[in-house]
């Protein structure tokens, strides 16, 4: 019943105040703190640019792991879905291996969309997704990192680079 009213006022709700809402509801965390999601960029005024986070779900191979998103609002949001793309290196059935795109035609949360959907569902509904039996057991990506080390001797003028890791 309250998820019926709560689904009633978000219909109505401009997209400026439904952003508000998601975004403080994402900074307050949600759940069981494995999904999370904000503003990319705070200076984003029309804020389009999302970030979201998942760690993986047990007993899958995504376990232990922690896969970044990016989600795109356009200015039709919430009439339709955003653009989701994981930055991160996955292997699921719904995700384009080359680009890291939902693909939303075999998503059906982006391909049938409704406007009460929010960021936190679409997050929650992929992690669900990698439970999947068509996605629990899948080959994944190696994580690969990257370090790159140089010593310093003020004596030469060397500059330091130490610690700088990129994570492939």
């Amino acid at each position: 019943m309250i998820r019926a009213c709560l689904l009633s006022v978000l219909s109505a709700v401009p997209r400026n105040f439904r952003l508000l809402e998601e975004l403080e509801r994402g900074e307050k965390g949600i759940s069981d703190g494995t999904v999370s999601y904000g503003m990319d960029d705070v200076d984003d005024i029309y804020m389009r640019s999302w970030t979201g986070t998942i760690i993986g779900p047990p007993n899958t191979v995504h376990e232990g792991r922690i896969y970044q998103l990016k989600l795109f609002c356009d200015t039709d949001y919430p009439d339709k879905p955003p653009t989701v793309r994981f930055q991160t290196r996955i292997n699921m059935t719904c995700v384009d291996q080359e680009t890291g795109l939902v693909e939303p035609s075999l998503f059906p949360m982006l391909g049938k969309w409704q406007r009460e959907y929010t960021m936190e569902d679409i997050l929650t509904s992929l992690k669900k997704e990698m439970s999947a039996p068509q996605n629990r057991r899948l080959h994944q990506p190696h994580e690969g990192i990257f370090i790159l080390i140089a010593s310093v001797s003020n004596d030469d003028q060397r500059v330091d680079q130490k610690g700088k890791c990129v994570i492939m």
